[in-house]
């Protein structure tokens, strides 16, 4: 599926979130930026975790992201300086389109996901501590996975929900936001393509 980096579609997706706006009691708030940029199709831009030894997330496929300081004034604020303070990408670079809402961990942590565009000017740089590398990764591949595997329309466990990439998998707390995406932005796709035909 053809897919375009349309500003007012993608701010369509983030009209209605998959979740309450609220935050939870008892939860720790965290956010994280899904970042779409150009290149050549749109690209969702992803890290994956260091092979480090005891560390949770070890060898995970993450999005940039972090807990909430006591000195951030919002939610979309931790979004954008973790982001600079892990990839170097600046607030300048990101136009954020808005929140996909909270995602809740099993580890009581309350992540919610700000959906973004990055004007894809670098360069990129991240702490090799923590980050093995930066993914890249094309839009309509993750579309095409959502559609075969007949994830459109139901939220499978955790078990079932991957994304295969290349050498990785997208599962866990990143798939449930990747999913949410993508089950905005299909009808809205479809009907702004719909519209454009109709012109």
């Amino acid at each position: 599926m053809e897919i375009s980096l349309d500003p007012r579609v993608l701010k369509s997706v983030v009209a209605a979130p998959c979740t309450a706006p609220s935050p939870t009691p008892g939860f720790q708030p965290a956010s994280v930026s899904l970042l779409i940029f150009e290149k050549g199709d749109p690209h969702l831009l992803a890290i994956q975790k260091t092979d480090t030894e005891g560390y949770p997330w070890r060898n995970q496929v993450a999005l940039p992201g972090g807990h909430q300081d006591a000195e951030d004034p919002s939610a979309m604020a931790t979004a954008l300086r973790e982001l600079e303070e892990e990839l170097g990408i600046p607030p300048a670079q990101v136009d954020m389109l808005g929140s996909l809402g909270r995602f809740q961990t099993i580890a009581m942590r309350e992540v919610e996901a700000f959906v973004g565009i990055w004007d894809g000017t670098g360069p990129v740089r991240y702490e090799a501590a923590e980050i093995a590398r930066v993914l890249e990764i094309p839009l309509p591949l993750l579309v095409a996975i959502h559609l075969e595997r007949r994830y459109r329309g139901r939220l499978p466990d955790l078990r079932e929900l991957v994304y295969p990439y290349r050498d990785v998998v997208i599962w866990g707390l990143t798939a449930k936001i990747v999913h949410c995406f993508i089950e905005r932005l299909l009808p809205t796709f479809e009907a702004s393509r719909r519209q454009g035909t109709a012109s």
